[in-house]
Parts: C-alpha cells; structure tokens; sequence
C-alpha cells in the first residue's frame, strides 16, 4: 500500500518551498495500488496530480481534497530500438539522460525541464527549440475510476504550453516516444550545453518554481517584465529575479500570497505599459487564507 497522510504541508513539495496544506495527500506504490485508491476515493473529492511541484503554487489556505503525489513512484522506463516508454513520474531530467545513455536523440532538451513526463505531457512542456509532444506516438490515460485508456498523438490538439484532448477526470499514466538513432557522446554533450545555458542564464538554486510566465506570440515574457523596470522587484519575500525577470523568487519566507501578489503586480504593469496581458504558466490552486 501507498503512503496515506492528513494535513500534508505542501511547502515540503513545492519548488517555491511555500504554501498551505492539503487536506488528503497519497504516494501509490504502482499503477495496482493508484487504481483501488481511486476506485475508493470520493467522487466528488478534488485531485491534484503532482510531480516534482516545479510548476505550482497552492495558496496559504491549502487545498481542500487530495493531492496524489507521483514523485519517486511510477518512474519506470523502458526502450525497445528507437522507441522509449516513459512513466508519469518520471523526472524529465532523468528521461534526457537515459535516452542519451542509449543511443537516443530527441530528447535532450527535457535536461532543462524540473519536473515530471505527466506535467510534461499536460502542459507540452518546452525549452532549448523542444517541446514534450514533438516526438510523442502514444499515451496511456487513466481516468479517477481507475481505468485506463491508449491514445494516439493525433487525438490532441498540440499547442504552445497545452494540449487539447484530456477529459477533466483524466491524467497521463505513460508515454511513448519515438526517437533517432544517434551518437551516446554527443546527446550527453548536447546535455551539458543545454544545461550549462540555463544555469548562465537561469536563477538555478533559488526557490523558484521554472518560468512564471507563457511567453507572448512572437514575444519573451522576460523582456517584456524586465522593460517594464521589474527586475528586483519586492512583495513580502518575494522578488522578481535579477538574473531571469520570468523567475519569481522566494527569498526571505514568502507566503503564497506574497507570490500571487507579485504575479498579479507583474501582469498588470505589464498590461498598463506594454498592452500585452501575460498568461500563466505556473498553475495556482487552494484557497487564500
């Protein structure tokens, strides 16, 4: 059986390292244990799917329903020629560096990506040119009975930071890729140099949960915040980034609110000088306190 605990504080699963509690908080053992745990959950009960948290932040009231937490479970991969299956909570970083490790390319680009393949998959995660569904050939979904579904690429519609096709029960379980054939050496190297980029260019070991911000057509959401003056800029413990101005980060004990304040700020100068209204990428649940 799965871990089962009450009043979980989320700020222990968050990047941002803030945030209030979740009422009911699971880490299934495997796919067996995630589906008799659905199948005797409350219907009507709330769930949020959650990975490495990179891309979250639960407001201070906490979240009042289930969280089900997929870190360091679900995490098998497995690859056949060309072809690599990769399960939901699995780490994006991890995906990057076994596919190189066989001999696979396509997936590099995920290195830069903190999270998991299920968030990946959910919000078609990007960096370095790739994005998460370019090289996708199927999925397997399980719904909150428990059941599971195949389905095929061309049941979504792909788009920049989502898709189009997931009912709202629903949530990505695995996924298979197709992948070229290529060289070990140069996919790891391919690796450091992406990674090396984002460590020079990227806040990298602050409290931060990735890119705020989806950037605009034709546009980058941190230079827009950054030509608006608001690199440096402070709410409670919160401060947009000095080095990355799409990077909000926590530091000095800010509350969720502090957070949600500053995105809120940052949207409306942006809004006010530049007339483009900035669209979230970091997803935010829960209740204000």
């Amino acid at each position: 059986m799965g871990d089962f605990v009450t009043d979980e504080p989320m700020k222990k699963h968050c990047s941002w390292r803030t945030g209030g509690v979740a009422k009911l908080f699971f880490r299934p053992t495997d796919h067996a244990d995630l589906r008799r745990f659905l199948a005797h959950l409350d219907k009507n009960k709330a769930i949020l799917w959650l990975g490495l948290g990179s891309n979250l932040l639960v407001r201070d009231g906490g979240f009042d329903g289930v969280v089900i937490s997929l870190k360091g479970r679900i995490n098998r991969i497995e690859i056949d020629e060309d072809k690599m299956t990769i399960e939901a909570g699995c780490s994006c970083a991890k995906a990057a560096r076994e596919a190189a490790r066989a001999g696979l390319v396509g997936l590099e680009f995920l290195a830069g990506i903190p999270g998991t393949i299920g968030g990946a998959l959910k919000m078609n995660a990007g960096a370095f040119g790739g994005e998460t569904w370019q090289t996708v050939e199927h999925v397997e979904i399980m719904n909150r009975e428990g059941h599971i579904r195949q389905a095929d690429k061309t049941d979504f519609k792909i788009g920049y930071r989502q898709i189009e096709g997931l009912k709202t029960d629903e949530f990505f379980i695995r996924a298979t890729f197709q992948l070229k054939k290529g060289n070990v050496q140069q996919a790891q190297q391919r690796i450091q140099d992406l990674l090396a980029v984002r460590a020079k260019n990227q806040p990298i070991g602050e409290l931060s949960c990735g890119s705020v911000f989806k950037n605009p057509p034709n546009q980058f959401a941190a230079v827009l915040i950054e030509d608006c003056g608001l690199k440096g800029k402070h709410q409670g413990g919160a401060v947009v980034s000095e080095k990355h101005a799409n990077f909000i980060i926590n530091q000095n004990h800010a509350s969720a609110s502090d957070i949600e304040t500053l995105i809120q700020l940052v949207q409306a100068t942006v809004y006010k000088e530049k007339g483009v209204s900035l669209q979230l990428e970091v997803q935010i649940v829960g209740e204000a306190r």
